[in-house]
């Protein structure tokens, strides 16, 4: 493939925020704006997801019942592959379940790993894969129903 431009540069970024936001509100039909209808998604501790409804379906289990969620981005490195381009993206995810015992927030740090495409449709991802550095807080936010305040 040919070297990646700052216009694939910056499509590709929009794309990990598109992520974070269809995360943190919500919006699970925007992840088909993320990736590929045959995407892989491996999240460390939630096992493997093949396909896009497979993916949808496992982020809305985890972050559904939560108060609130907030996936934050930061030092990413994004490079010409194969078949595309592949990236690797620190995140800082916090979770907050208010009726949590022991703690309110569980914060996760890491890493995702990722090979993007480009689609008629734009860049997105086919495969992902989230490696936990480092967590902080109460683990049992994620298995917290939501509360009703």
């Amino acid at each position: 493939m040919e070297q990646l431009t700052t216009h694939d540069r910056q499509d590709i970024a929009d794309l990990l925020a598109k992520y974070c936001l269809a995360l943190d509100g919500r919006d699970w039909a925007a992840l088909t704006q993320v990736f590929t209808e045959d995407a892989i998604a491996e999240y460390e501790g939630a096992g493997t997801a093949r396909g896009l409804a497979a993916i949808t379906d496992v982020v809305r289990r985890a972050l559904e019942p939560l108060d609130a969620s907030q996936h934050f981005l930061a030092t990413s490195l994004v490079e010409t592959g194969e078949d595309g381009a592949t990236g690797r993206t620190y995140l800082i995810a916090r979770h907050i379940a208010y009726r949590a015992t022991g703690g309110d927030s569980f914060t996760v740090g890491g890493t995702y790993s990722d090979r993007f495409v480009r689609t008629p449709a734009g860049w997105r991802i086919t495969h992902r894969r989230l490696s936990r550095v480092w967590t902080e807080g109460n683990p049992a936010v994620l298995s917290t129903p939501r509360s009703t305040r």
